[in-house]
């Protein structure tokens, strides 16, 4: 009786992580050389939509009252 044994077809070898590029890198990579009609900006932060009713901390805390006061049911 014959045994079954794997048999590796192709040879298969671990790649290597690449480091990460930075953006003037990606852009070569992608782009080819970096033209001076491109540049790159940083454009500052949004705005808020609209006023919101209460603060994340607010509502993080009136979460925990919550499930505080569960708890104390449950007990």
């Amino acid at each position: 009786m014959s045994e079954n044994v794997g048999v590796r077809l192709l040879p298969f070898r671990r790649k290597r992580p690449e480091p990460p590029i930075g953006e003037a890198e990606a852009y070569a990579r992608s782009y080819g050389e970096k033209s001076a009609d491109v540049k790159p900006v940083k454009l500052p932060p949004r705005r808020k939509r609209f006023e919101l009713a209460v603060s994340g901390e607010e509502l993080r805390r009136r979460f925990e009252e919550r499930l505080a006061a569960r708890e104390d049911v449950e007990e």
